[in-house]
């Protein structure tokens, strides 16, 4: 085996590990194995290309993953990459509870890895999720009807704005403490202000 360099830094941080040491070390070989630099980055075990972040090893309490950053670019014929929740858009995992386990997937890893570098050679980048359509609560909506100025000063803010304002009164459970947030920030909005500007 052609092993790439070990990184002094990570065998300081596997020495201090007190979970899953040896399904870290049993990950790092296979890695270190592959065209890979090995770094700490984030206080964990962490490998690049040519300066790119390719993926990185995260002891969790109940399993220890290899998250590829650029993971949803991935073919997964078998369906094992996992995406850590709703809002994290590129990462993708793959989790594992035992050396056992990482020893199996050892061929499957270094695919991953080598299609990790194609991904990045070909400069491709992760598609910037459509945010979510604005849901405008009624309240809001009625104080349009009743002042059209408000609506076309709404709609002259900047998207992130506009979406702060949204998520704001929609977070009210009561019509009335919506109404109130609403009128609060009437002025705010006139003057073409979000709602943390001065």
């Amino acid at each position: 085996m052609t092993y790439h360099e070990a990184n002094p830094t990570v065998d300081e941080f596997l020495g201090k590990a007190d979970k899953w040491i040896f399904e870290m070390e049993k990950l790092r070989m296979i890695l270190l194995d592959c065209p890979l630099d090995e770094e700490l980055k984030w206080g964990k075990p962490c490998y690049t290309s040519q300066g790119k972040n390719i993926c990185i090893i995260q002891p969790f309490k109940a399993y220890v993953a290899l998250m590829f950053f650029k993971g949803a670019l991935l073919p997964d014929p078998h369906g094992v990459l996992v995406q850590m929740t709703e809002n994290v858009q590129a990462a993708r995992q793959i989790r594992f509870t035992g050396v056992q386990e990482i020893t199996e997937a050892e061929e499957m890893l270094k695919a991953f890895v080598h299609a990790a570098l194609e991904v990045e050679k070909a400069g491709t980048a992760v598609p910037a999720a459509k945010d979510k359509p604005l849901v405008i609560p009624e309240e809001l909506q009625q104080k349009f009807a009743d002042m059209p100025a408000l609506q076309t000063a709404f709609e002259a803010l900047t998207p992130g704005r506009q979406r702060a304002y949204v998520l704001y009164f929609n977070g009210a459970k009561q019509a009335k403490t919506r109404v109130s947030r609403i009128e609060k920030y009437v002025p705010h909005i006139l003057d073409g202000k979000g709602m943390n500007d001065n």
